[in-house]
């Protein structure tokens, strides 16, 4: 019953768009907590302290809930149609990270997670009677997603520590649907990197320390996005005109030649969100930044993060034209969007 289970589960799994699935076990990433703590110890969480509080957790799933037998691991292609890197030629407009350009991916891979999940609810106690129960999670949980994911077969951890495969490219949002029904599992994917380091020697700020390791501290996805307060000076010009994460790394990967499309229409990038001018973003206030990105990832950083970030923008475009919207808040009642317009004025 299992079996046949399973194969309908992968039917399921398609119809709702996944570009891939597979299961393991919640106890199949051993790894995991030595790597985490490694990690921790180092500081290369930053400002991040959400990690260690629920390190437990994260560092093996089995503890998150012990009652699981199964993890049925999805991933949903996000593939750009555009050129991701184009925007490094444009440094009068801001980058935002190919995942945020659209719809916020967490509402739509969830409503998607609980409808398969009911449906596995529903299959189960048509043959075999078996109570089954459920838990989806996208992103936000003390799940380690991209281990389970390789352990499912579903691709590896690059060297970038992203998740790639070689159908799926590294354009996926994962998901994992945890339940107490034993299903069988897949071969976990070994790693196909080879010698290539592209998505090392890409990196404008040198964030990995190691094949394999990140230093979120000098990530640019960490700086504009989950980093509190003024950007380490040294940092700011390698920024370049990145406002909202970073795409570097994913974007020169080889294997995304073979990036299955994206399936849902509405992670194509809104109207404004595809390389906005730096002129139109750095005078938001609270209001017009939260009606320009509602529904958006964008919109967690709030106002004061993004214009900071914007100003760092400003201050490495070398456009003089932008030089007094960046004068006009050196008095910011935000002190890191006051100093970032006073870095971006002497910058210009």
């Amino acid at each position: 019953m299992a079996t046949a289970l399973k194969q309908k589960l992968l039917a399921q799994a398609e119809a709702e768009g996944f570009s891939a699935c597979g299961i393991c076990r919640p106890d199949a990433v051993p790894e995991v907590k030595g790597r985490l703590a490694e990690f921790l110890a180092a500081g290369r969480h930053g400002q991040m302290g959400w990690l260690e509080r629920r390190a437990e957790w994260r560092g093996d799933p089995a503890v998150l809930w012990p009652e699981a037998r199964s993890v049925i691991m999805l991933a949903e292609s996000y593939a750009p149609e555009s050129d991701p890197m184009a925007g490094l030629l444009t440094p009068e407009r801001g980058m935002i990270s190919v995942y945020a350009q659209g719809a916020d991916y967490h509402d739509l891979v969830k409503k998607r997670l609980k409808r398969l999940a009911r449906w596995l609810i529903a299959e189960a106690g048509e043959h075999g009677g078996e109570t089954v129960e459920v838990k989806v999670f996208v992103d936000t949980a003390p799940v380690p997603e991209k281990a389970l994911a390789q352990a499912a077969g579903l691709g590896w951890q690059g060297k970038h520590s992203n998740l790639l495969g070689r159908e799926l490219g590294n354009w996926v949002f994962l998901g994992a649907v945890f339940t107490t029904l034993e299903l069988p599992v897949d071969a976990p994917e070994v790693d196909h990197c080879g010698s290539c380091r592209r998505c090392q020697d890409i990196c404008p700020t040198a964030a990995f320390p190691a094949p394999y390791q990140l230093d979120a501290r000098r990530c640019i996805s960490y700086l504009t996005i989950e980093h509190k307060g003024p950007v380490d000076v040294a940092l700011r010009p390698l920024l370049g005109n990145h406002i909202y994460g970073c795409d570097d790394c994913l974007a020169i990967c080889p294997w995304n030649k073979f990036a299955v499309a994206a399936h849902e229409l509405r992670y194509r990038p809104r109207e404004g969100n595809l390389l906005p001018k730096l002129a139109d973003l750095v005078g938001l206030d609270d209001a017009g930044f939260r009606a320009r990105f509602a529904g958006s990832p964008v919109k967690r950083i709030g106002r004061d993060r993004m214009v900071r970030n914007v100003l760092y923008a400003i201050g490495n475009s070398g456009d003089a034209a932008l030089k007094p919207a960046a004068q006009r808040l050196c008095e910011d009642p935000d002190p890191a969007v006051a100093d970032a317009a006073r870095w971006a004025v002497a910058r210009l």
